[in-house]
Parts: structure tokens; C-alpha cells; sequence
């Protein structure tokens, strides 16, 4: 599915309950259930800085994707960051660089956020949008177009 779909999905989704308060509480429900980071990914160069909140970020690229996962000692931030792990998860590098999390703010989530944990949200996108620019080169380079520019085609 790609991120226009998932977009469309959850945003139908969080629609679905009445306010902003009660899509908070939904995306915390669904944290709680969210298995804990092994431990030997909670470490120091794991945690996301600038975050009240410790907060820790591990990022996979396999197969021109990204996958991201993490953990939090607070709830509420390991329910927007999970958020946000699990939206940008098994997507390609351009496809995250091209589809910000704005969408969010219509939906009211982010006005019953704390100063703190915008600023934690805000962390993990840029994160997410470093680890992405990172590896889009290496998506170019792992599957180039197939008639590069100069090259001419034979009928």
C-alpha cells in the first residue's frame, strides 16, 4: 500500500471518532499493545535528543525500503512516534520524502500534544526524513532506470 493509500486509511479511520482527544487515546491503545524495544536497541545512540520523554529509534533499509520501529518511556510519545513508524514503514526513500505527516493536523492529533511532545512528533519525522534522504541515493543506485538518460533505445 502506498502512502496516498495509507493515507486515505487512516485518516478514514481517525475520522471515525469524534474529536481529536478520542484519536489520541485510540493511537494510545494501540501503543500499549506495541511489543517493547529488545534492549540492546535501548541504548544511547538509539535515543532521539531534544525529547523530554527518552525515546528511542532503530531504522532498517532492505529491498530499496525503510522500516522504522522504536520504544518511549512515555506513552503518549511511543503512540505518535509508533504512529509514525508504522505510516512510513515499507515504503521507499522518495515516497517518505515526498509525503509529510501535515495530514495529521486536520485530524486534530497534534493540537492535544503537548509543547513537548510536538517537539518529540517533530523529532522523529526529521529523523525518519534523514534516515529516508540517506538511502535515496542508494535506491538509485541499487535499481537504475533502465534506459538511462543518453542512452538510446534499439526497436
Amino acid at each position: 500500500m502506498n502512502l496516498a493509500e495509507k493515507q486515505q486509511q487512516v485518516t478514514t479511520q481517525l475520522a471515525a471518532l469524534h474529536g481529536g482527544q478520542d484519536r489520541l487515546v485510540f493511537l494510545v491503545e494501540k501503543a500499549k499493545s506495541r511489543p517493547a524495544l529488545r534492549p540492546e536497541f535501548r541504548v544511547e545512540k538509539n535515543l532521539i535528543p531534544g525529547c523530554l520523554a527518552r525515546l528511542w529509534v532503530v531504522a532498517d533499509f532492505r529491498e530499496g525500503k525503510c522500516f522504522f520501529d522504536g520504544d518511549s518511556d512515555s506513552l503518549i510519545v511511543k503512540a505518535i512516534a509508533g504512529f509514525l513508524w508504522d505510516f512510513y514503514s515499507g515504503q521507499s526513500p522518495a515516497d517518505i520524502l515526498a509525503h509529510d505527516p501535515a495530514f495529521l493536523g486536520p485530524l486534530g492529533i497534534t493540537q492535544h500534544l503537548t509543547p513537548n511532545r510536538r517537539n518529540a512528533l517533530a523529532r522523529v519525522w526529521e529523523y525518519i526524513q534523514q534516515f529516508a534522504s540517506e538511502h535515496s541515493a542508494t535506491t538509485w543506485r541499487s535499481a537504475p532506470p533502465k534506459n538511462p538518460p543518453g542512452d538510446s533505445v534499439k526497436t
